[in-house]
């Protein structure tokens, strides 16, 4: 692509990392972004925050970032998304911070001539998010709380390295993870 055709392509972009101060996520307002004449279709893809998972109840999630290298893996996956599909317009946003049961942590709009187009880089915008973008998340459940991998990361990861044996001990710079202790009857959290 001509840098001028890629300048044109990335002002088409609208990508926004949302500090826990910003409040809820603004549908509208990307919904209004990805709008174009040429458009035939506009395809949406919300993420929320669920009140289970796995028969736990889940109190809230927090996502953390780097931010600058989330910004430019997101406008990574909107130029591998144009490059893939005649798309007009995409629109990209994640919350930071807290997010509660039932509120919008993610927020992805493609527009294109026809909905096909539309609908396939709006799913490969989110896959790849969820696959590669650095946020990270935790869920906060009522008795523990715990750091999640996305199951897209994970099975990208095991395609590219194989299997990874789990480890009793945390041997990276992350430290240990925090897992609800489910045989604990009293609610123990226990760290691995």
């Amino acid at each position: 692509m001509a840098e001028e055709e890629k300048v044109e392509a990335e002002e088409k972009d609208l990508i926004e990392i949302l500090e826990p101060s910003s409040g809820p996520i603004d549908l509208a307002r990307y919904v209004d972004y990805v709008r174009d004449p040429a458009a035939g279709a506009i395809a949406t893809f919300e993420g929320t925050t669920r009140d289970t998972f796995e028969g736990k109840r889940v109190v809230e999630l927090r996502y953390e970032a780097y931010v600058p290298m989330a910004a430019r893996r997101l406008a990574a996956v909107c130029a591998e998304a144009r490059a893939a599909w005649p798309v007009l317009r995409v629109a990209v946003a994640h919350r930071l911070g807290t997010v509660g049961v039932g509120e919008a942590s993610v927020f992805v709009a493609a527009s294109a001539v026809h909905r096909a187009e539309a609908m396939e880089a709006c799913r490969y915008v989110i896959d790849e998010v969820k696959a590669s973008v650095p946020i990270w998340k935790k869920e906060v459940y009522e008795n523990g709380e715990v750091w999640k991998e996305n199951r897209e990361f994970l099975e990208r990861r095991e395609a590219a390295v194989g299997p990874v044996p789990e480890r009793k001990k945390a041997a990276c710079c992350c430290g240990s993870k925090v897992r609800v202790d489910e045989a604990a009857t009293d609610g123990k959290i226990s760290a691995v």
